[in-house]
């Protein structure tokens, strides 16, 4: 990513937020406009693996707290016209045309490549300021390029989620060719030192009372040149491969939990390190159980009876079945908690079962049924609603 990218592209517009979004709302809708233009979702689609790659790397700045301010004063600085070729300087008639391409060497014949090694707003002025290497100090190369971090989701059933399971994951991907393991030379040979460079990376030019650093044109930047290339992936060092790998899930994960596998994302450009693997779950719903953090929750229907004379009740876990005392009077709505039968936690500990119960009303009663509940209504006190009686006297 080049700093000229940052003053060239709108990435709020390709996310889709204002540039007053929280970092919550840019999360969001990055990870909705990935899910629908994944690879995965629309293969053999081109314009939709376009947009995925778009908004990942709109997302790699604006997820990047750092990345942000430096590109909102990037944009700032140079986005309002006043770099635009043709401009003209006060009191300066013609004008000096200057266009901000000018400053990354793209402007024109002799304009070297764009790129900066993935730097921002600091990267550009140093490269200005101090011949590229910082602090007045040399230029140094930028290596080969780390490889993109890739995003992909799982779905887990509900005891799986909570006990732990190990999933194969299949990718179509790109990743490290085989033939030359990533440095882009034929078998046999080796990447040699850029004769341009000398290996620094950089080339210097001198413009006015300027010095600029820029990545070199010959090698891009990475110090090397291949001068017979691996006839597998042309150089590049990264073939798209179909690839499984075994994803242990811990006990306990949770619904949209993102787990993170470093090194397994896309390779590096030749040799470079390997981005990371990010995988979303997606817990599927449980028929019975349901979760609060580490608590597992259980609704159990109990009668009328049971609620006023009180009984024990037989309810299942995910390992067993447990007992638990039902008070008599118990109103419905009452949670019993059955301790350390809830989720594993990551120190041993385990949350507890919260069982919640409902008072469940027969809408039909036999007769005999009926006239024992009328006897019991007789022999039983009313509810005190006299605080209710008392507002409805005032208010009717």
């Amino acid at each position: 990513m080049s700093s000229k990218d940052w003053i060239e592209k709108d990435y709020y517009a390709a996310l889709g937020v204002q540039k007053s979004a929280s970092s919550d709302e840019i999360k969001k809708a990055y990870r909705k406009l990935a899910r629908e233009s994944h690879p995965d979702h629309n293969p053999g689609d081109p314009k939709a693996e376009e947009r995925f790659k778009t908004v990942s790397e709109a997302y790699a700045v604006l997820g990047d707290e750092a990345k942000r301010r430096e590109y909102d004063e990037m944009r700032s600085l140079f986005g309002s016209g006043a770099f635009r070729r043709g401009a003209r300087g006060a009191g300066q008639p013609g004008g000096v045309p200057f266009d901000v391409s000018d400053l990354f060497g793209g402007g024109g014949a002799g304009g070297a490549d764009t790129r900066f090694g993935g730097g921002g707003f600091t990267d550009l002025f140093s490269s200005i300021f101090s011949g590229g290497g910082g602090a007045g100090g040399p230029a140094r190369p930028r290596g080969p390029a780390r490889g993109r971090d890739v995003e992909t989701e799982v779905a887990l059933d509900f005891d799986d989620a909570v006990r732990g399971v190990t999933v194969p994951l299949t990718l179509r991907a790109p990743g490290v060719c085989d033939t030359c393991h990533g440095d882009g030379a034929k078998p046999g040979t080796r990447p040699k030192a850029c004769p341009v460079c000398h290996g620094a990376g950089v080339t210097t030019r001198n413009q006015g009372s300027f010095s600029f650093s820029e990545p070199c044109r010959t090698c891009q930047g990475v110090g090397t040149v291949v001068e017979e290339k691996c006839p597998e992936c042309q150089g590049t060092g990264g073939v798209t491969k179909t690839r499984t790998l075994n994803v242990r899930f811990p006990a306990g994960v949770a619904d949209g939990q993102r787990i993170r596998l470093a090194g397994r994302g896309e390779p590096g450009e030749r040799g470079g390190p390997a981005g990371d693997l990010f995988v979303q779950v997606k817990v599927r719903p449980d028929e019975l159980f349901g979760r609060t953090g580490d608590d597992l929750t259980l609704t159990v229907p109990i009668t009328f009876a049971e609620a006023v004379l009180g009984t024990d009740l037989r309810v299942p876990t995910l390992d067993g079945a447990v007992t638990l005392r039902v008070p008599p009077g118990t109103p419905s709505g009452r949670v019993l908690r059955a301790r350390g039968k809830g989720v594993v936690r990551r120190d041993g500990q385990a949350g507890d079962l919260l069982v919640t119960l409902d008072v469940v009303v027969p809408a039909v009663v036999s007769d005999e049924a009926r006239a024992t509940l009328e006897s019991f209504a007789e022999q039983t006190p009313p509810a005190a609603r006299e605080h209710l009686d008392a507002r409805v006297r005032r208010v009717g």
